[in-house]
């Protein structure tokens, strides 16, 4: 297996568990120690773990959430068939909100090829990959969140009142029965729920590593997004107890 591949895993395994000890990760990938020790100091340099003894954890911000750029590398292959999944729910001639997010990022590269499409958004990196295309992009006004390259907007800098969005695409750092959907930012919840109000219909986009979790700030109930949409590593327990009370699940199989 090739080092960037092996890295790969350990970011996915690592974005599940936080915390690893060697011995354990490195049976878990059938590797040596030393070719382990290999690719954590390269994980290291690139700033996504950091050494504790024994073992390696996730590199996270003050608030526990990861920085966008180390997002964009882990669980990539299930956050591009989410993405897939939720473009074939998308019309010509509709207006759109792409939250900010690795999993809303990858929807660029299946809209692109739409003639007639409105996306509003508060991410930095999906406005600079829509500059080139035929979509008509709106973006939302207020302050730049430098982690999460997007901007969380404030009342009196945008009227949400006037936008007519059909369907919104919401991403979260935690889902559960109990709890519903949450993030890690405050600011970022008061934008979700505007979004959310005045959409028609609202999916929430997601991988399996974020079921059965409670994050900082709570952003709305489950009854108040359409369908969930995930990828099709969700535990058969996590789905059946998600769909018998009633939440809509939509699985995208890689």
């Amino acid at each position: 297996m090739f080092p960037l591949k092996r890295q790969q895993l350990i970011m996915d395994i690592m974005l599940e568990e936080k915390l690893m000890k060697l011995p354990v990760l490195a049976e878990r990938l059938n590797i040596s120690i030393e070719t382990l020790r290999r690719d954590i100091q390269t994980l290291v340099q690139e700033d996504k773990v950091e050494k504790v003894y024994g073992g390696i954890k996730l590199k996270e911000l003050e608030l526990g959430e990861s920085l966008i750029e180390q997002r964009l590398t882990t669980n990539l292959v299930a956050k591009r068939v989410i993405a897939k999944k939720c473009c074939t729910f998308i019309q010509e001639g509709e207006c759109i909100f792409l939250d900010s997010g690795s999993t809303t990022l990858q929807f660029v590269q299946y809209i692109k090829s739409f003639q007639h499409l409105t996306v509003v958004t508060n991410s930095l990196p999906i406005v600079m990959e829509l500059l080139a295309s035929h979509i008509d992009v709106i973006m939302i006004g207020g302050k730049i969140r430098h982690s999460e390259q997007s901007v969380t907007t404030y009342d009196f800098l945008f009227n949400f009142d006037r936008l007519n969005i059909s369907k919104a695409f919401i991403c979260a750092s935690g889902v559960s029965l109990e709890n519903g959907i949450s993030d890690f930012s405050f600011e970022e919840a008061v934008t979700r729920r505007k979004i959310i109000e005045i959409s028609k219909e609202t999916y929430l986009a997601c991988d399996h590593t974020k079921f059965n979790k409670d994050v900082m700030v709570q952003i709305c109930s489950l009854n108040d997004v359409t369908a969930i949409v995930t990828d099709d590593k969700l535990s058969e327990a996590t789905k059946k107890r998600f769909t018998e009370n009633g939440v809509s699940l939509i699985l995208a199989t890689t």
